[in-house]
């Protein structure tokens, strides 16, 4: 009897050819990386301006309220265009301009709940911090015009409600002089009559900012408010508007924002190019885990420098 035959293994199934690794379209590696960045700037600048400048606002003027009380405290607060030094025996030894961005009075108007830290200087970088004195004019208090301008929207849009003041409400500012007192005479706006210069020995205080819709202003809007207390010793200024840049004036814009702005930009499209390029190595989800956080921070440092370039009253 012969022995049962045994089967034959079967022979294993042909292995299909692996298909051949697509390569990266640099085209849309260019064009992923131009969205991006743009994205980010777009993103980046309306959270600035929206949220982060209020915080950066309520920083500034917690710390420029207390560097003022101590100022008052001491009896160093600036009154003028220079702030006088002393020596240790109390002499006066030199004068030197009061800093941009330096605190020198406090506005408080109770019809519309404001209780806000002035700065001297009006440049878009200097209203940063809160309303601006312009330098050119007199300090809040004394004898002549006082001119205050602020911001609508952005950085705490400490003049947002200007245009709601009513003739009559009033308005008190504090130096380093002592408080003075103002009552609003009126609202005006481009092209409507404007007041006949105060008399000798009065006061006025004009109050600037942006008139429109938030963040797309289509004019300015002035409010003034007449002295009712007793002008203060008005010390001797030594320049006049023709020496305020043009950053200082109605709708300025700070030309220094650029530099940084540049530097900024290079390095987020530095970081967009990278997380582009780790998209089509490592998958979306590793790429975005480790590119958001850079990209969110170069994404705000750069908005913060855009910013600068914006004008001074939005």
């Amino acid at each position: 009897m012969a022995p049962p035959s045994v089967a034959e293994p079967a022979a294993p199934a042909a292995t299909p050819p692996a298909a051949p690794a697509r390569r990266p379209n640099a085209m849309l590696q260019v064009v992923g990386t131009a969205f991006v960045i743009v994205a980010v700037l777009a993103v980046g600048l309306v959270a600035h301006l929206t949220a982060v400048s209020w915080l950066q606002f309520q920083r500034d003027q917690q710390t420029l309220f207390a560097d003022f009380r101590a100022e008052l405290k001491l009896g160093t607060a600036p009154v003028g265009q220079f702030r006088t030094g002393y020596d240790a025996s109390g002499t006066p030894v030199r004068e030197s301009l009061v800093e941009p961005g330096s605190p020198v009075a406090v506005l408080q108007i109770p019809a519309v709940g404001l209780d806000v830290v002035v700065v001297e200087g009006t440049s878009g970088d200097v209203l940063r911090r809160g309303p601006g004195h312009r330098r050119d004019t007199v300090l809040p208090g004394q004898a002549g015009t006082s001119v205050l301008m602020g911001r609508q929207a952005a950085y705490g849009a400490p003049f947002r409600d200007l245009e709601v003041l009513l003739a009559g409400d009033a308005v008190y500012v504090t130096t380093g002089q002592g408080q003075a007192q103002y009552r609003v005479t009126g609202l005006r706006r481009p092209g409507d009559p404007e007041p006949e210069p105060p008399a000798a020995g009065a006061g006025r205080l004009t109050m600037i900012t942006a008139q429109g819709r938030p963040f797309a202003p289509e004019s300015v809007l002035y409010v003034d408010a007449e002295l009712l207390s007793t002008p203060q010793p008005t010390p001797e200024r030594h320049f006049g508007e023709d020496a305020l840049p043009a950053a200082e004036r109605l709708m300025g814009t700070d030309p220094s924002g650029w530099t940084w702005a540049m530097l900024w930009g290079q390095a987020l499209l530095v970081a967009a190019t990278a997380v582009t390029y780790l998209r089509t190595r490592l998958g979306g989800w590793h790429a975005w885990i480790v590119g958001v956080p850079v990209l969110a921070f170069l994404g705000l440092a750069a908005a913060d420098q855009a910013a600068r370039l914006l004008p001074n009253l939005l």
